[in-house]
């Protein structure tokens, strides 16, 4: 299947992979049609997706049955008045609907718009009126479906509701439609067939500064998750690919699809509602993966569970994203499985922009180097390169001029935004870093993070990554506090471990190893204990809370 879209697969050096990877884009190329029912023609009883959940219940499903299902949720879907360019929200946690069902949207034309099962009634109306949503197809948990019944009323367009598992009264029995419709689906042509250009899918961005945004991509977007599965991940056909992430994520896309599938991979769907370090692990022992990923906070939970104690010789390939890595929990994780953690980076708005690959060593803590399809660089404010060692803006040269396979075509329907994501030809990822003589690079933190304290610039995760490294510290947040001599401090919001509790004593013993650990200048002058860390939906950390919070005391 790759051979199809690569001129060439195999690269001997990081410099090849860089001079001479290219991408074949078929015209009107759409994933469903292009990538799975190929895979349904070729290899028709090979697995495809092994759904498993918090009861270990198991259900494998192939190329050909995923096909099947596939075409039948298309006519449902067409019969209940879903056309091109509709857009339908999808609230289905790892369900088998959710990939039954993106690919049939897909098949329409219509447009995937992912959420999270997290939202609330406010998030459910902004999403489905900013989106002018028309349909939305949700679990059947009970607090899930009281959100959406609270929000009807004031969602503009919304004509029908379909729920997945037990019926209830008012909304349509999605898996009964589903089964009544028709195997036979003909790819749509004329008027309805679908352009690589059409808008395929909207994600809503984490709202770690602002309101969220919506970020839109077209039917090209799967090509660009190629490097991703392919050459981050390393995933070959056969393998077993676990992640953890939600469909409500851009992560879901990352490594539960649209890669994965396309490198002819068997992707596992752990559909849970609440994380439990001990049942993944117990499950990656059933199941046998050989790629898993996970973000550095559950890395962190299942190295605190003994991870000794369970067999993970399955994994030959870790990866880990969706928030910088702590070198500690890197080091750790290695120390008692053997296996690196390598680290990607990248955003909702695209696939993986730097990685660490297999053809140079990993420095812990670094998001490694730039993928081939992306012109990487980093500016000061007059947008002039910075030297290395330097702090500046992450961007995308050229980017409008070359647009790249998988980035995202706009902000939808936000011109300040776009305004300023997209200046000088460039897309401004918001994001800050260096890079280092060797041509890594290091992750800082967000541009409205940067902490200046007495002429100093300081970045969140260094002094967040010193923090990680005292026993007492679970979880931490790093922000800027106001102070009249300084402008700012630094200030660390902490969530201690179970053996440790607050105390005056902790919060100078924890000054002190910060200290000790990074430059003495960067240690938090201000420390504060709580119970947990302001977080979107998709759980990252809201610093911008934190900072609000400190501005109106």
């Amino acid at each position: 299947m790759l051979e199809k879209f690569l001129p060439r697969t195999e690269f001997s050096s990081y410099e090849d992979f860089i001079e001479n990877y290219r991408v074949n884009i078929p015209e009107n190329f759409n994933f469903a049609y292009d990538v799975m029912d190929e895979w349904a023609a070729q290899c028709p009883e090979d697995p495809a997706l092994h759904w498993c959940n918090e009861e270990n219940c198991e259900r494998i499903l192939s190329f050909a049955e995923i096909k099947r299902l596939s075409d039948k949720t298309a006519n449902a879907l067409k019969e209940m008045g879903i056309g091109k360019g509709d857009r339908v929200m999808l609230i289905l946690m790892q369900r088998i609907e959710v990939w039954t069902t993106m690919l049939a949207l897909q098949k329409i034309g219509a447009v995937t718009i992912p959420v999270t099962f997290l939202l609330t009634p406010k998030d459910i109306v902004y999403r489905c009126n900013a989106a002018n949503v028309k349909m939305i197809i949700s679990v059947d948990m009970q607090e899930v479906v009281r959100h959406i019944q609270d929000s009807l009323a004031q969602c503009e367009t919304v004509e029908k509701v379909c729920i997945v598992g037990e019926r209830i009264e008012g909304f349509i029995d999605y898996r009964a439609k589903v089964e009544e419709a028709s195997e036979l689906w003909t790819r749509p042509t004329g008027a309805e067939a679908t352009a690589i250009t059409d808008p395929m899918l909207i994600y809503f961005s984490s709202g770690t500064t602002g309101m969220p945004k919506m970020i839109l991509h077209d039917f090209s977007h799967p090509l660009g998750h190629i490097v991703t599965a392919r050459y981050w991940q390393d995933t070959h056909k056969g393998d077993v690919h676990m992640v953890n992430a939600d469909s409500g994520w851009a992560k879901f896309g990352w490594g539960k699809i649209y890669g994965q599938w396309i490198c002819g991979a068997t992707i596992v769907a752990y559909d849970v509602v609440k994380f439990n370090a001990k049942h993944m692990l117990e499950t990656i022992e059933r199941i046998r993966p050989t790629i898993f990923c996970a973000p550095p906070t559950v890395f962190r939970f299942l190295i605190r569970e003994d991870i000794s104690h369970y067999d993970l010789s399955s994994i030959r390939h870790c990866t880990i994203a969706g928030e910088p890595l702590n070198p500690e929990v890197f080091y750790e994780f290695q120390r008692k499985t053997g296996l690196s953690l390598t680290e990607g980076f990248g955003q909702s708005e695209g696939t993986v922009l730097l990685a660490n690959f297999k053809w140079f060593p990993i420095k812990p803590g670094s998001m490694g180097k730039p993928v081939p399809l992306y012109n990487i660089d980093i500016i000061d404010e007059n947008g002039d390169s910075c030297e290395d060692g330097i702090v500046g803006r992450v961007v995308v040269r050229d980017a409008v001029a070359h647009p790249p396979v998988g980035l995202f075509k706009e902000y939808y329907m936000d011109e300040q935004a776009n305004a300023s994501a997209w200046r000088n030809g460039m897309y401004d990822t918001g994001d800050t870093a260096w890079r280092d003589a060797d041509g890594y690079y290091w992750f800082v933190g967000r541009s409205d993070d940067v902490i200046k304290c007495s002429g100093y610039r300081i970045g969140p995760f260094e002094v967040e990554n010193a923090l990680m490294t005292h026993p007492a510290v679970l979880e931490c947040a790093v922000t800027a506090a106001p102070d009249p001599v300084r402008g700012q401090v630094v200030k660390a919001t902490i969530v201690l471990t179970k053996q440790y509790e607050a105390s005056e004593a902790l919060k100078k013993e924890i000054q002190d190893h910060v200290k000790k650990v990074t430059a003495p200048y960067k240690y938090p002058r201000i420390v504060e204990f709580v119970r947990e860390l302001p977080k979107t939906t998709s759980g990252k950390i809201r610093r911008v809370e934190i900072r609000n919070q400190d501005k109106n005391q």
